[in-house]
């Protein structure tokens, strides 16, 4: 969403404010997992997966292996290089955002990026053993596998808005919440409260549904939603962002939900894209259709 934003809109009209629930210090380094693949993304560099480098290499964690290191949360070398830049930024006092604005610029990247806050924010599942784990114990060492029986976002009651994001979503023409998991990404933005109200008293707010027939493409955004006790399908992410939405884009093989809401205005479009030209075309749809030169209700 992000890089298609950017082929729709100039460098300077962009915004996009990422999660930080995620981070975690690993192998010695601070790793901002949704802040680098934004980052990433955005330079044209973002590997296949959907995470770290195209064509990294692994020397590194070779090496951690060889010495019995437990290297699941796998960081190619240019990766690893980013976070011990960032770690080494932090412990010389620099914030998060000046520190993301620095990678960013040497890599080519003009929009601006935002961590939600610059104080510390943890996301933390609890499973149905009642056993606490931090966001990449669970996502990642153990594949997200086990069931979710509670989310918590440590550090909500005295984070404050990374700078210039409330100002952000309060001059936007258009607040856009992209296909992410609801409850695992996009719930820890708004988790700082400031962001929330912000959101919630915008007049333009989409959301685009990360589901297809109620399942996402990958991870796992339905038993997430299903934890919380919400709806199946986009029923659910309707009640994941109550009283923020005042669109939702739903895929064209749910064309059907257009009916699911009296409040929220819902439109169809093929939301299955898988290369940066669609990802314009559906920027420039979404602009055109919600946007300033739309419909939208408000």
């Amino acid at each position: 969403m992000a890089q298609g934003l950017a082929r729709a809109v100039a460098a300077d009209r962009l915004t996009i404010i990422v999660n930080v629930g995620d981070d975690d210090d690993l192998y010695g380094v601070r790793v901002c997992p949704d802040l680098d693949t934004v980052v990433y993304t955005l330079a044209g560099v973002a590997g296949p997966e959907g995470w770290g480098i195209a064509g990294d290499t692994f020397t590194v964690m070779d090496h951690l292996d060889a010495l019995g290191i437990d290297t699941k949360f796998r960081l190619g070398d240019r990766d690893l290089a980013t976070a011990m830049m960032r770690t080494d930024l932090l412990g010389d006092g620099v914030p998060l955002s000046a520190v993301t604005a620095a990678i960013a610029e040497r890599l080519g990247v003009s929009q601006r990026v935002l961590p939600a806050t610059d104080g510390p924010l943890r996301t933390w599942i609890q499973t149905l053993d009642l056993t606490w784990l931090p966001f990449q114990e669970y996502f990642v060492m153990r594949g997200h596998e086990d069931e979710i029986r509670k989310v918590m976002f440590e550090g909500t009651m005295a984070a404050t808005p990374g700078p210039g994001a409330v100002e952000a979503i309060t001059e936007a023409d258009l607040v856009v919440i992209a296909p992410s998991n609801p409850v695992l990404s996009i719930w820890p933005i708004i988790a700082v409260t400031a962001i929330r109200r912000a959101v919630e008293a915008h007049d333009a707010v989409v959301g685009i549904s990360p589901l297809f027939g109620g399942k996402p493409l990958r991870g796992p955004a339905d038993r997430a939603l299903a934890s919380q006790g919400l709806p199946p399908g986009n029923e659910g992410v309707l009640a994941a962002y109550e009283g923020l939405l005042t669109d939702l884009v739903v895929d064209t093989g749910d064309a059907e939900d257009v009916a699911l809401s009296e409040d929220v205005r819902i439109h169809v479009a093929d939301t299955h894209i898988a290369e940066p030209a669609a990802a314009g075309r559906f920027a420039e749809w979404l602009l055109d259709t919600v946007g300033p030169a739309g419909s939208r209700p408000g």
